[in-house]
């Protein structure tokens, strides 16, 4: 029999377009025999994991809904200026973050899913892809998400493990080892849109790997084309939110819904290859403003 696997990207607070494409497939009828995230994806993935239904994806498009910025990264210019004056690993602590994941699962484990799920990481020390598919979903999760530099990497059966999208940002190879014959990539797309330019160094830094993780992405479509059938959900194009700006998820889950209802209609489950919302382009200031 073959399978399908739902490969859920990183990307910040994009990961907030994924609760809305997801509510759409879901709805449509359409099921993944497993899933498979990193970093943000991550999150999407184990949370549906335990709950995969159209009331599991009504819950994670709420708690996107309900996430600020500082409930997963709190820091502050104290918080800035001690990374730089001590010999620290990281911006800001992951006691937040790690909380709100417990409040949803708690001590359950990953094998305990309903749905078999796959976490991707990183190997802090050699940079190889670590895939989770079993013990707690907390640490799991937790690690798939400690991006460099901001959060403390997370020891997983004595690995020092890092955010999955250093090795693998939207993991298609990995469902494709794991069996998939049909993969359908939920993509948090790039911004490719930006009101105003970005400010200071760890603005750029961000943009630079949001372009990063983009071009990585049309180059694993294009790669695994043959491999299995690779369908990619329609980003979300223009896009001018930062993957850092979680003030706009209510309205990133509502633009993706309509979009993946419209691509759904449109047949886009057949279509393959790249969607050029995904190609490198340009919008004019009068284009962003009317989206």
């Amino acid at each position: 029999m073959e399978k399908t696997a739902f490969v859920f990207a990183g990307g910040g607070s994009l990961g907030a377009i994924e609760a809305g494409m997801l509510r759409e497939l879901i709805a449509a009828g359409i099921q993944p025999d497993f899933l498979v995230g990193a970093s943000a994806g991550a999150i999407n993935s184990v949370f549906f994991a335990y709950q995969p239904h159209a009331a599991g994806a009504m819950r994670l498009e709420f708690l996107w809904r309900g996430i600020r910025r500082q409930q997963i990264m709190p820091w502050s210019i104290l918080s800035i200026l001690g990374a730089f004056r001590t010999h620290g690993t990281h911006l800001v602590s992951s006691n937040k973050l790690r909380a709100l994941l417990y409040e949803h699962f708690g001590t359950r484990l990953l094998e305990d899913c309903d749905l078999p799920v796959y976490v991707v990481a990183t190997d802090m020390h050699s940079g190889n892809e670590v895939v989770l598919s079993s013990g707690p979903a907390v640490d799991a999760v937790l690690a798939s998400t400690a991006i460099p530099g901001v959060f403390p990497p997370v020891t997983v059966a004595g690995n020092l493990l890092i955010d999955g999208g250093v090795a693998n940002n939207t993991p298609i190879s990995t469902a494709i080892r794991l069996g998939a014959a049909r993969v359908i990539v939920l993509s948090t797309g790039y911004t490719c849109a930006e009101r105003r330019e970005p400010r200071g160094a760890l603005e750029h830094a961000m943009r630079a790997l949001n372009l990063l993780v983009a071009r990585q992405l049309v180059t694993d479509l294009e790669r695994w084309a043959s491999h299995a059938e690779i369908a990619v959900v329609t980003p979300l194009c223009p896009l001018d939110v930062s993957p850092y700006d979680y003030s706009q998820c209510g309205l990133l889950i509502d633009r993706a819904a309509a979009e993946t209802r419209r691509w759904l209609e449109s047949g886009g489950l057949a279509r393959r290859g790249v969607p050029s919302a995904l190609r490198p382009h340009s919008h004019t200031q009068a284009e962003t403003a009317e989206a």
